[in-house]
């Protein structure tokens, strides 16, 4: 990250986690960018879609793979709000995602720096580079206020 044409995409991921949340969905939003601009964006909406893959990461991916008309996303990075969990981190590997930034880390359901760690597995073809803890804090707040309204 010390590239002097570095630029975070984390507000934008920020803004839609907070519309998920406005919509009853678990708040977590994707950015995900080519040469500086954003091609895809999106925001979870497994409940509003009926739909148990419908995280914002994987919303984002096929977004994107659409907007490029190639199934992979080389030379993307991906901003999301949190640690992926598996299925997202699979997905990110598979479409080839050369960065990795993500907000909060999920001790309990992330799968880069916890639990599956899958970026690390001898079966994983394609690792990202990955850079964690940019709006870690307002991530944070977004999930736990949410939460704590729906307890």
């Amino acid at each position: 990250m010390s590239d002097a044409g570095f630029r975070s995409f984390m507000p934008r991921a920020l803004a839609l986690a907070r519309a998920a949340a406005d919509m009853g969905e678990v708040p977590i939003g994707a950015v995900i960018v080519k040469d500086g601009e954003v091609i895809a964006e999106a925001h979870n909406s497994p409940r509003t879609d009926h739909d148990p893959t419908a995280h914002a990461e994987i919303l984002a991916i096929r977004r994107a793979a659409q907007a490029l008309g190639d199934e992979r996303l080389t030379g993307c990075e991906l901003w999301v709000t949190l640690e992926p969990c598996a299925m997202c981190a699979g997905a990110i590997a598979h479409a080839r995602i050369q960065r990795l930034y993500y907000a909060a880390s999920d001790p309990k359901g992330g799968a880069v720096e916890h639990g599956a760690r899958v970026f690390e597995q001898e079966q994983c073809l394609h690792r990202p580079e990955v850079y964690s803890g940019i709006g870690e804090a307002e991530a944070a707040d977004i999930l736990r206020e949410f939460f704590k309204k729906r307890r």
